[in-house]
């Protein structure tokens, strides 16, 4: 159990995903470019077990935005997209159910 205080440290908000990139080597991860509003933010996502590039361009997602940069494969990212597993352990990303602005904080 954590306290709520502990919750609201989490700066969850919407992104939209503007560019796709392969990473070479990878199977497992590519470079987003995702548009939080405000700015536009680099994150290195293990989505491609479950989706192509061009599945994920334009959908919104929701992104840990203060979460600190990491280098992976050399490559900063700078957020996370949160993503539930399926009963096969691949990612499946959370979406809002309608479209919202980028940068809407999730409360």
């Amino acid at each position: 159990m954590i306290a709520i205080e502990d919750f609201k440290k989490l700066n969850i908000v919407i992104g939209t995903v503007e560019s796709v990139e392969d990473i070479d080597g990878s199977e497992k991860l590519y470079k987003l470019t995702v548009n939080i509003g405000a700015e536009t933010r680099q994150i290195i996502a293990g989505l491609k077990p479950s989706y192509s590039s061009v599945e994920l361009v334009g959908k919104q997602v929701l992104i840990l935005e203060n979460l600190e940069p990491r280098d992976l494969i050399g490559l900063e990212s700078q957020g996370m997209v949160l993503a539930a597993s399926d009963e096969t352990g691949k990612p499946i990303i959370i979406r809002p159910e309608k479209p919202v602005a980028n940068g809407s904080v999730i409360k």
